[in-house]
């Protein structure tokens, strides 16, 4: 063997250990993930180094607060954070799959197979499979379905309380709402320790009145938002030495003085803020009676201002005339602190319809495990409203993978080894799912597989409870199909990715 047969072998060999490598480092993190899966999955328990514990079961969670240094676990942790922010749910599942199609992948390589005929054949893969979905997604057409109810008890871990309070909230907003691009149902969730679960008309703001002689509670309130600090203009130090630059800081100081009065002439008795409010704006208003609350987070603001109706505005949009700044204010029948829970509660504003999902629990841990509950079960139900629904248990992701296996042969030369591991990818969450509820997963697949053949329907699978196969839409087992798609998508672009 010549020198340069010998260089390239070793090239060869060091491209497949960095493969290898960063197939194990997908594979910690899937396995890390793998036992919350399904009705059966279990929890797990994340202690810091500081000593303070996490009990979850959701996927993006537990990925969220893994300290992980290789670019390529950091690189799937990314993509199921992604997937959370745009569906908010399905995390464990893309994680499942990417880490199949990488280990399936690597395999192929191994074993001679281009690289690029691997991708190649991904790629064809999985476009069939989103084409699958697509295809057989049922469509929602009433917040009031009764499916709904079934997903959200899903999606929530089979909490009823829950899944009763995401599909409330869902039909006191209203389809067109959900159906906007950048409303998210759940944002509506809120979480407190001692709260009662409950769903209401309004929003809440997580924050007390900036002063406990302000008023406790509000009737018929109009409602100024400052997206800015609520304090006169600053100047610069330097100014402040020169005799133009102090007079200057007294106009500013006389003129906040004014904006003030306006207030109270237009008979505004909230302000919500921003950032900071200056103690002259705080000694004026709490005796003139108006309530103000400092540092509201920005999101509680905006759904604050859309629900009142009102606009937002920046301090040195106070020098207004009376009369303009009116129709920056916004209304809404009661406001009131409940100051065992130090939430602010805005109820029957004037402008578009809003509902609070509040869920609570005795301790920190466990409602902030509620919480992310809630979160997922209102994420499920409004991407069901979205893109409809297909059969879950992971009965659609094996009909898909039968779809795809079906046209392998239409794959050019060895592209259909990069197919073979989209179908891999597709069965791995239903195998999963039987290996956490107690049975074996390879039985329990080709029971499904044949079922779903013999019966010519693709909603077979397996009950959790019992190992009996099922028709998953006869027991109301269903997924949102955009949870499904993107999951596939976020799988193989990671694959993709490392594998290149």
């Amino acid at each position: 063997m010549n020198v340069k047969q010998v260089s390239k072998n070793a090239e060869v060999d060091e491209r497949l250990a960095a493969l290898s490598t960063n197939a194990s480092a997908i594979r910690a993190i899937a396995s890390a993930v793998e036992g919350t899966l399904g009705p059966k999955g279990l929890d797990t328990m994340l202690v810091d180094q500081f000593g303070g514990v996490v009990i979850t079961n959701d996927g993006v969670t537990i990925l969220n607060l893994m300290e992980v240094n290789h670019p390529a676990a950091k690189m799937l942790i990314n993509i199921a954070k992604a997937q959370q922010e745009e569906i908010g749910d399905g995390t464990t599942t893309a994680t499942i799959m990417a880490g199949s199609l990488v280990n399936a992948g690597m395999e192929q390589v191994i074993k001679g197979v281009p690289v690029a005929k691997v991708i190649e054949g991904l790629r064809v893969g999985v476009s069939r499979a989103l084409a699958f979905f697509k295809k057989h997604a049922i469509e929602i057409t009433d917040v009031k379905h009764p499916l709904l109810e079934q997903i959200a008890l899903i999606a929530g871990r089979n909490h009823e309380d829950i899944a009763k309070l995401t599909v409330q909230a869902a039909s006191l907003i209203g389809k067109d709402k959900l159906l906007e691009t950048k409303f998210k149902l759940a944002d509506t969730v809120a979480a407190q320790v001692g709260a009662e679960n409950q769903v209401f008309q309004g929003v809440v703001i997580n924050k007390e009145r900036m002063n406990p002689q302000m008023p406790l509670k509000i009737e018929n309130a109009k409602i100024l938002i400052i997206d800015d600090a609520f304090e006169p203009e600053e100047l610069e130090e330097e100014s402040l030495g020169t005799e133009a630059g102090f007079q200057r800081f007294v106009e500013l100081q006389k003129e906040f003085c004014q904006n003030l009065e306006k207030l109270k002439l237009l008979g505004v008795n909230l302000v919500l803020v921003d950032r900071g409010v200056s103690p002259m704006a705080e000694e004026v208003l709490t005796d003139a009676g108006i309530m103000v609350v400092q540092r509201v987070a920005h999101k509680e603001l905006r759904r604050a201002m859309e629900h009142s109706g009102a606009r937002f505005i920046k301090r040195t949009g106070l020098k207004k005339d009376p009369a303009e700044l009116e129709r920056y204010l916004g209304r809404a029948a009661s406001v009131y602190e409940d100051e065992k829970l130090e939430l602010i509660f805005v109820l029957g504003g004037a402008g578009k319809p809003m509902a609070t999902i509040l869920v609570g629990a005795a301790t920190e841990e466990v409602v902030g495990e509620r919480e992310r509950i809630a979160k997922d079960a209102a994420s499920s139900v409004q991407a069901a409203i979205k893109g409809g629904i297909v059969p879950g248990g992971g009965a659609i992701e094996l009909a898909a993978a039968q779809f795809v296996e079906e046209h392998r042969q239409e794959a050019r030369g060895m592209a259909a080894y990069g197919i073979d591991c989209v179908v891999d990818a597709l069965q791995r969450p239903f195998s999963q799912i039987a290996l956490n509820a107690g049975f074996n997963p390879l039985e329990k697949l080709g029971d499904v597989l044949a079922c779903q053949k013999e019966k010519n329907s693709i909603s077979y699978a397996m009950d959790c409870g019992i190992g009996s196969i099922v028709d998953m839409f006869e027991k109301g087992i269903v997924d949102p199909v955009l949870v499904k798609i993107y999951a596939v998508k976020a799988a193989g672009e990671v694959a993709e990715a490392i594998l290149r």
